[in-house]
């Protein structure tokens, strides 16, 4: 009899360490295929940033822990941008903007953009723009606006605390998302499914590497406050000119030196036709006494037709004593 239990027992035993073997092969070969079903299913989620990551404090009455000794989530620190705009009127730009510079070098900042011009060479304008620790902020600006007559400020702050928490988030997501995707790759054997997760895994490292560039732009801008500072010197009037209004000497030179020159003009006319006008007299000269007359004695004879008989000359009237004298005879 006892030995009929042990054989059992021994049954028993072969055949549940047997099932077991066979159901840890299947899981094994499954698995693969059911990390990636559920990556794909949640990478939507993860990329999206609606994911969050699980506190590290103790809810009351989970674990171990209780209401009483469980702490509270700090609350999450403030995260400010600050910008500033300043115009100052001074007396010299150049000692003023030397000044600028030794304040924002005394507070552990740094020049971003520096430009000076000078305008109508009356006066010197500067713009700089300066990056200084939130915490020098207000010391910062109270010096720089004491350099001169300050003209106008301008200041704001932007509270990006949300911002700075839910990109924070959303890289923790990420991350998990990618080691996810790495370690089904590492177990994967097939090579569709290793083709289809490195394109996940490049996608999603991608999005990730976007994440951490907007973390570094809020960590600079909330890190630095951006004060812009423009220097401008007193624009200098230039005396007015007395109205010299001209005398009698005055306008008597005027004329004359009027005249003068309309009759250096006159002359410098005159020389340059003197060369035209003589030709044009000797010219008329020729045809004034050598061929005019020849052409008046040779203009009746080319009027007379050839072999056509003169003209008989009239007989001269006879007088009034000739006729009378007659008449009494």
């Amino acid at each position: 009899m006892r030995g009929a239990r042990m054989a059992a027992v021994a049954l028993l035993t072969a055949s549940l360490a047997l099932a077991g073997c066979g159901a840890s092969d299947s899981g094994d070969i499954s698995s693969a295929q059911e990390g990636l079903s559920d990556t794909k299913g949640a990478g939507g989620a993860a990329d999206r940033g609606y994911e969050q990551a699980a506190p590290d404090a103790k809810t009351p009455g989970t674990g171990t822990g209780t209401g009483a000794d469980a702490k509270k989530p700090a609350a999450p620190r403030q995260h400010v941008i600050r910008t500033a705009e300043v115009f100052v009127e001074v007396k010299d730009a150049s000692k003023a903007l030397a000044t600028a510079r030794r304040v924002t070098q005394g507070a552990g900042g740094q020049i971003a953009d520096e430009s000076t011009e000078r305008v109508d060479d009356t006066h010197v304008t500067s713009r700089v723009v300066l990056r200084v620790p939130q915490e020098r902020y207000e010391s910062v600006l109270a010096e720089l606006a004491g350099t001169g007559k300050l003209l106008s400020r301008k200041a704001e702050a932007k509270d990006v605390t949300e911002q700075v928490v839910d990109v924070e988030s959303r890289i923790a997501t990420q991350r998990a998302s990618v080691a996810r995707v790495r370690a089904l790759m590492d177990r994967a054997a097939k090579l569709d499914d290793v083709v289809t997760l490195e394109g996940e895994l490049s996608r999603r490292q991608a999005d990730l590497e976007s994440l951490l560039a907007q973390q570094a732009s809020l960590k600079d801008r909330t890190s630095l406050s951006t004060i812009t500072l423009e220097l401008s010197e007193k624009k200098t009037e230039k005396p007015a000119e007395k109205e010299d209004r001209p005398g009698f000497l005055d306008a008597l030179a005027g004329g004359w030196n009027a005249l003068v020159t309309a009759l250096a003009w006159v002359a410098i006319v005159l020389a340059a036709v003197a060369p035209w006008l003589a030709l044009v007299v000797a010219l008329y000269a020729v045809w004034r006494w050598l061929l005019r007359p020849r052409l008046t004695r040779r203009t009746p004879a080319a009027s007379v037709p050839p072999g056509t008989p003169p003209a008989p000359v009239p007989a001269p009237a006879p007088g009034p004593d000739a006729s009378s004298g007659r008449r009494q005879d």
